[in-house]
């Protein structure tokens, strides 16, 4: 399984302080092959999603699955093969816990119609940069032709030689469309939680920022949203009580848990969807905490949820 660390004793007090009342998580990873197979972990083991599904007379859609109440607890647990539930193909693992084969994104890239991602929703992250939290929230977008998924080379232009910097967040993947909908309400349009790392051309958002440009081109080049490495359905998630971490070349550089986040989830999507309609396949990223530092060639960011999985992303700095 994955390779697990002894904490710092403040940070293991700060962990069971968030514990969530939730089942014990369950992850949904994609495998790339001739057709792309589900594969459920649900902490006893591995398992085949695809072959379940296709005994159940059930599509192979999480979106789908998600929308039917699929992954309600109170429908799945007792199915599950820890809860002794029957039919289950087992799955090989790798060294790492992780499915033999290669991972795809946890999301189709085709069915992302839009990113939106919270900017400055960490204080800490704010004042790093020597600025305040924004009085409203503050968002900007990035493209799905970023996406990439864990496991993957980022190859920043060879033209742009200055700074990129590492950005662990939590993504939302949206799962039931709406639009202006209330805060209590919203938790119903999150379908699953995941990883991203918002990589930043940081020297180009300067720039941009000091000519009263958007973040748009410092955000968006091709590899920038690594996403993954797995999809966790939301009912089996707190989202406010996630522990992100990030460390580059092993050294830890963020550290922060979603409950110092200064925009609720529910308050984030309340507000985005008043100005735009939020359709399944969208996701929205949470913001970053502190620590954020810039990359060089060959540096491994691994960005890490326990609930979640690690998120791992080598960063290639080609010579013009």
């Amino acid at each position: 399984m994955e390779n697990r660390q002894p904490l710092p004793p403040a940070t293991a007090i700060r962990i069971l302080a968030h514990m969530s009342t939730a089942p014990d998580p369950i992850r949904i990873y994609t495998l790339k092959g001739h057709r792309a197979s589900l594969v459920l972990d649900d902490g006893s083991g591995l398992w085949d999603l695809s072959a379940y599904l296709r005994q159940t007379g059930r599509p192979a859609d999480p979106f789908e699955l998600s929308e039917d109440g699929w992954f309600s607890p109170s429908l799945l647990e007792d199915k599950l093969p820890r809860s002794g539930g029957m039919d289950w193909e087992q799955v090989e693992a790798n060294p790492n816990g992780l499915p033999e084969g290669e991972l795809c994104l946890p999301v189709d890239r085709d069915r992302v119609g839009k990113i939106l991602a919270l900017g400055k929703n960490f204080k800490a992250h704010a004042e790093e940069f020597n600025e305040s939290v924004p009085k409203e929230p503050l968002y900007f977008n990035k493209l799905p032709e970023t996406l990439v998924p864990t496991g993957s080379e980022v190859s920043v232009p060879a033209w742009y030689t200055e700074r990129v910097d590492h950005e662990v967040e939590l993504a939302l993947i949206i799962g039931l469309g709406g639009k202006d909908f209330p805060e209590e309400d919203s938790m119903e349009h999150v379908a699953f939680l995941t990883l991203a790392n918002d990589l930043t051309a940081r020297s180009l958002q300067g720039k941009d920022r000091k000519l009263g440009f958007p973040w748009f081109r410092a955000k968006n080049m091709d590899g920038f949203c690594p996403l993954g490495p797995a999809l966790v359905p939301s009912e089996y998630l707190d989202g406010s009580k996630v522990h992100l971490t990030c460390k580059v070349n092993g050294e830890l550089k963020q550290e922060a848990f979603t409950s110092d986040m200064v925009v609720t989830i529910p308050r984030a999507l309340a507000y985005l969807s008043r100005r735009l309609t939020l359709n399944p396949g969208d996701i929205v990223l949470m913001g970053t905490p502190s620590g954020v530092s810039p990359l060089e060639h060959g540096d491994t960011v691994v960005c890490h949820a326990p609930s979640i999985g690690t998120l791992s992303t080598t960063i290639l700095r080609p010579k013009a």
